[in-house]
């Protein structure tokens, strides 16, 4: 079957996660708060966030800013900090609407012989303001808040095939989470490139990619 658009994830593979931003953010609970090791601030949020994010879909969905915000506050909590989540929280929103991008995505969005979908774990004013900021004309952008559900979960990517008209084997995904992209995509039958930037090891059966340019290889 011929391949007919590209379905891309946004932060993490078009432009940066806010990575920089949560190591700011840690540092600032640590200053401010009783912590033995940095990592445990880490990993305690991390989890935290997690849980919440597992469990927001269908009638329990909350937004991604909702998540951050009560997973902060349960992690300042934990750690007997007094830093103020509300301005914590505004260092990783201001990111994601102005996000640093990677070099070769504008390359790649001006240069696709198919049409590119974005398909983010996202809510849809801050993508469409990075998408915005950063002069992007994608098809058309799903996100998690259009689908009451997070990725891996398969609504966001059955969303993106209803509305686009597309069949599964017609797209290819790409994306930098093996667990959100890779797994998500396969599990609703849509081919998926790990894009790979760092060199880590490529589990078996995954495809992978270095950079963004190198999934036209792939629609020859």
């Amino acid at each position: 079957m011929k391949i007919k658009a590209f379905f891309v994830d946004f932060y993490g593979t078009v432009v940066h996660e806010d990575g920089e931003i949560i190591k700011q953010i840690t540092d600032i609970i640590c200053d401010t708060g009783k912590v033995g090791d940095k990592s445990e601030v880490g990993t305690f949020w991390w989890q935290r966030f997690q849980s919440l994010f597992q469990n927001a879909y269908g009638d329990s969905f909350e937004t991604q800013r909702v998540l951050e915000k009560k997973s902060l506050e349960d992690t300042l909590e934990r750690f007997h900090s007094n830093a103020d989540a509300g301005k914590l929280s505004s260092l990783m929103f201001e990111h994601w609407v102005k996000p640093p991008i990677f070099e070769e995505s504008k390359t790649f969005f001006e240069t696709s012989p198919i049409p590119l979908y974005i398909v983010s774990n996202i809510d849809t004013a801050d993508v469409n303001k990075a998408i915005g900021w950063h002069g992007f004309t994608p098809a058309g952008v799903f996100t998690s808040e259009d689908a009451r559900a997070y990725k891996p979960r398969p609504e966001l990517f059955e969303l993106a095939l209803s509305s686009t008209g597309l069949k599964p084997d017609e797209v290819i995904h790409i994306g930098d989470s093996i667990s959100s992209d890779i797994n998500g995509a396969a599990a609703t039958g849509i081919r998926a490139l790990w894009l790979n930037r760092f060199g880590r090891n490529v589990p078996c059966g995954v495809e992978s990619i270095s950079n963004l340019l190198e999934a036209f290889e792939f629609i020859k």
